[in-house]
């Protein structure tokens, strides 16, 4: 009797979770309503669904639902209307969570969006193979959490590596660059972080050579390198 009564306690506390109510937005009808079909599966409430961008604000602004899902490129231009439609449903709503299916990879837009707070995630429609997953992102999303695509974590890895002339630096290097951005000499820097004027002076050298500073006085390298610095923040 006891399990039974753990059981239906157990019930009664799950029956009590609000069901999470979801507008879907893609122009693609087929994908679209195969989404909601399988949102209504797995218990969630699809309370709307939108074709395009300018469609998808107006059923968020009247029913306004715990979570929206959206591609980023809508009619009429298929270009940014779904990134648009979210970028006011996150000022106008911003408790609404936000996931954005798309089909490539657009680091740029979507560190716009991911820049906007928290409940937001960014998926490509192609690397959503489990279920499991994808259900457990949209509940994630919606408790303010934030859910990335692998393929995107690459690719701002792989841009950073491309365009930050710093990632050549080892960590300390980088450490020592700061003190030096900050105006400290070798002596100083050495001071900073507990290690000798000598152990200092290897690091500038290796520092000056890894970021391909033409050879002059060493003060005007360092200068140089400090300015390397600050354009790269």
């Amino acid at each position: 009797m006891e399990a039974d009564t753990g059981t239906a306690r157990a019930g009664a506390v799950e029956s009590q979770v609000p069901t999470l109510r979801v507008i879907v937005a893609d122009d693609d009808v087929l994908l679209r309503e195969g989404l909601a079909s399988l949102l209504t599966r797995s218990g969630f409430d699809v309370v709307g669904q939108a074709g395009d961008g300018a469609e998808l604000l107006s059923r968020v602004r009247a029913v306004k639902p715990d979570l929206v899902v959206v591609d980023i490129r809508m009619p009429p231009t298929n270009t940014t209307e779904g990134l648009d439609a979210a970028r006011a449903i996150r000022e106008e709503l911003p408790n609404v969570g936000i996931l954005v299916l798309s089909a490539h990879v657009d680091v740029e837009h979507a560190m716009e969006l991911l820049a906007s707070g928290q409940g937001v995630g960014y998926l490509l429609k192609s690397r959503v193979t489990d279920v499991a997953d994808f259900i457990d992102s949209l509940q994630r999303i919606a408790r303010g959490g934030s859910v990335i695509d692998p393929m995107l974590v690459k690719e701002l890895v792989s841009g950073h590596r491309r365009d930050d002339p710093l990632a050549v630096l080892s960590p300390r290097e980088y450490e020592v660059l700061t003190q030096m951005a900050e105006g400290r000499s070798n002596a100083g820097i050495a001071r900073r972080l507990w290690v000798t004027e000598g152990t200092v002076e290897k690091h500038v050298r290796s520092i000056l050579t890894k970021l391909n500073l033409p050879e002059a006085d060493e003060d005007h390298r360092r200068v140089r390198a400090v300015i390397t610095f600050l354009e790269a923040r």
